[in-house]
């Protein structure tokens, strides 16, 4: 059986929730795809039906999902589906999940700072990432020194 693969763009419907385990980090998170369509009575854009994921990350992708995404942010998710079929109160349901490859923020709808991780003896080091950060020179390049973990910033 061979895997389906696919790039998905949405929003961050929840928070990450994020976990260690002995094999590593672990984050999950649901994701929202609506579909847009040209509605030509109303001449304008408008929502279509939308459809639910809950992505799954693991290890040093789980640890960055956690410190970068945000609810209602606007994502790219690309991995692998997965449908599971259910039986629950004599219903049967249907899920669908994604095993994250990549996730990264939709450049076409904002801007973002990359910051790189880079990973010594210390364990990784989660903080809120601030403007000074990552300030601007004055040609509006952002910086890309990368950050230490687990020396206290």
């Amino acid at each position: 059986m061979s895997d389906t693969w696919v790039t998905l763009v949405g929003n961050a419907a929840t928070g990450v929730d994020y976990r260690d385990t002995a094999a590593g980090g672990v984050a999950r998170f649901r994701f929202a795809v609506t579909a847009r369509f040209w509605d030509r009575q109303k001449e304008s854009w408008a929502d279509g039906h939308s459809s639910f994921y809950t992505v799954w990350a693991r290890r040093s992708l789980a640890t960055n999902l956690a410190g970068s995404v945000s609810i209602g942010e606007p994502l790219l998710v690309h991995g692998r589906l997965r449908v599971r079929d259910e039986e629950k109160d004599g219903q049967r349901r249907f899920s669908a999940d994604i095993d994250a490859l990549a996730v990264g923020h939709d450049l076409t709808r904002g801007t973002s700072a990359f910051r790189r991780v880079v990973r010594g003896d210390a364990p990784l080091t989660r903080r809120a990432v601030t403007e000074a950060d990552n300030p601007a020179d004055s040609h509006g390049d952002l910086s890309t020194e990368p950050v230490r973990t687990g020396d206290g910033r």
